[in-house]
């Protein structure tokens, strides 16, 4: 089955947790929440910011529920404290 290539993009501080210019093979429709439990388990000081990002593919925030069907970039972004 052919896979689909999800590269991922951290901003603030989940940034520092993970490598740079991360990608990640995976099944076509697999969802936003199957991409980052695997990024989690191979990342495991990453996972619990990971739980807390926004998740958006380019201007666009989406849902961990949302199918991912064609190579994209998945942009995660950590909450930001303050005001």
């Amino acid at each position: 089955m052919p896979q689909i290539k999800i590269k991922i993009e951290a901003f603030g501080a989940v940034e520092r947790q993970l490598p740079e210019n991360l990608e990640m093979m995976c099944s076509p429709y697999s969802t936003v929440a199957q991409v980052l439990a695997q990024v989690g388990q191979d990342y495991p000081a990453a996972f619990a910011m990971i739980e807390r990002c926004a998740c958006a593919i380019g201007e666009d925030i989406i849902s961990r529920q949302t199918q991912l069907s064609i190579d994209s970039s998945l942009v995660l972004l950590s909450p930001v404290a303050g005001g």
